[in-house]
């Protein structure tokens, strides 16, 4: 089956749906796969961070673990334009292929390092080493990713599509936490302790070939394959750049701005709760990793509903008024927690619907902020730098700022901080960019 779609030059191209579908499904799947084995670091750092950081004070030990978690997103942005300008030269596929593999294999010899224990202050170097390989193959995942899904879709569906790039990194959160859950209820905590926390690790080796395969199955985009040509004709105009071709640092920064509420919510939701909640609640590994699970589905299945939404009004006001949303409900939604158990689980499930409608029409929005030329390097770049400096920081922060005060709730003006920023971005968004979901991609 196939779809005619037009660009903004009125050169006429063909989409294939089959293909469409293929690019959708590899790339979602590889986004689940790529924060799979970011959330399992996240999930199993307070098992073990002291086998890496030996120490009196556990929160010392935690803090330390989540300052390397830290350091890989700071790296994606070096990441994002390395690979970034490769997907936009070379193409989508044969990058996000590299990716994968690279990603893969840096989380599957976590898996296999020996402990401070055995080698000394060599472990925590190994660790942070194989942290940089996967911050660095995470800087230009998204980008390729998303420019993979949303140049492959049916112009009216480019929110639908791609909302399945970040629900496929949602169910890697989701993912990482079924298997942190599993292993926590299945294994005692000394068997957790001394070789379960290496099982998460190690099962990115087979999911890392499967997606490989996917990936190395699908076409290029038909927006790719017309760049490529008009390039090939030797159009100055087509030229890659990193930077986004004819727009201002400040529509560059708008951009980024954007994205923080989603960044900050997602990762104090859900990858930095399970340590957030043991921590400050004294709730058990097992229960705290259940409500990120909740979380986390709750988020996946809201995400495409947005997406959809925005396709229909645009993507502006959904995102703004899911950051209005952070803004009013953080503080009550860390109040919840104290609740124990249900209360965590009515916060927790509201911040997937939160989660859901700031991500759902973001890549869709990122993708009609920049054109197909340079548009894997400026998603690339503007959401690992929003990433690296509201999303990286955002577990060790929270934890750092309960532990500091003594007051667990102070962690919410964290993410009504961060909701605020990316509402007042998209506040300023005016006149034909308000429009965008209704405009063909730009070449």
């Amino acid at each position: 089956m196939t779809h005619a779609i037009t660009s903004d030059s009125s050169t006429e191209r063909v989409l294939d749906l089959r293909a469409s579908r293929k690019a959708l499904i590899a790339g979602s799947l590889g986004n689940l796969v790529e924060w799979y084995e970011f959330a399992i670091y996240a999930y199993m750092a307070p098992i073990f961070a002291p086998l890496f950081f030996p120490s009196g004070n556990p929160t010392t030990a935690i803090l330390s673990t989540f300052l390397i978690f830290a350091l890989a997103f700071f790296l994606r942005p070096v990441g994002a334009v390395v690979f970034g300008r490769l997907t936009d030269r070379i193409g989508r596929r044969p990058v996000l292929a590299m990716i994968i593999g690279l990603m893969a294999a840096s989380t599957t010899v976590i898996g296999l390092l020996p402990t401070h224990a055995h080698i000394g202050m060599l472990a925590p170097i190994l660790l942070t080493l194989c942290r940089v390989g996967q911050g660095l193959s995470a800087g230009g995942e998204m980008g390729g990713a998303v420019s993979l899904m949303v140049e492959s879709a049916p112009s009216n569906k480019r929110g639908v599509y791609g909302s399945w790039s970040f629900v496929g990194t949602t169910l890697g959160f989701v993912l990482g936490g079924g298997v942190a859950t599993v292993l926590a209820i299945a294994l005692s905590d000394a068997q957790l302790a001394s070789w379960g926390w290496r099982v998460g690790f190690l099962l990115a080796a087979p999911m890392g070939v499967v997606i490989l395969y996917l990936r190395m199955r699908v076409d290029e985009t038909p927006h790719f394959k017309h760049m490529t040509i008009e390039r090939a004709a030797h159009d100055p105009s087509s030229e890659v750049s990193s930077a986004p071709q004819g727009r201002s640092l400040i529509y560059f920064l708008v951009t980024m701005g954007a994205v923080v509420v989603y960044n900050a919510v997602g990762n104090t939701f859900m990858v930095g709760m399970p340590a957030f909640l043991s921590k400050s609640f004294e709730m058990s590994f097992e229960r705290s990793y259940l409500l990120a699970l909740i979380t986390g589905i709750i988020a996946a299945i809201s995400m495409p509903i947005f997406g959809a939404m925005s396709d229909r009004v645009g993507r502006r006001p959904v995102l703004l008024g899911g950051s209005v949303a952070v803004v009013v409900l953080s503080y009550p939604l860390y109040a919840m927690l104290n609740f124990g158990f249900a209360g965590g689980l009515t916060a927790l499930a509201l911040a997937g619907v939160l989660i859901g409608a700031v991500g759902g029409p973001m890549p869709a929005f990122l993708s009609e902020r920049f054109r197909t030329r340079n548009r894997a390097t400026g998603i690339s770049v503007t959401y690992t730098l929003s990433v690296a400096l509201f999303g990286g920081t955002a577990p060790y922060i929270i934890t750092w700022m309960a532990s500091a005060t003594g007051d667990p709730l102070s962690a919410a003006y964290y993410t009504l901080g961060c909701a605020v920023i990316s509402a007042i971005a998209l506040l300023t968004i005016r006149g034909v960019d308000r429009d965008q979901h209704r405009a063909a991609l730009e070449d």
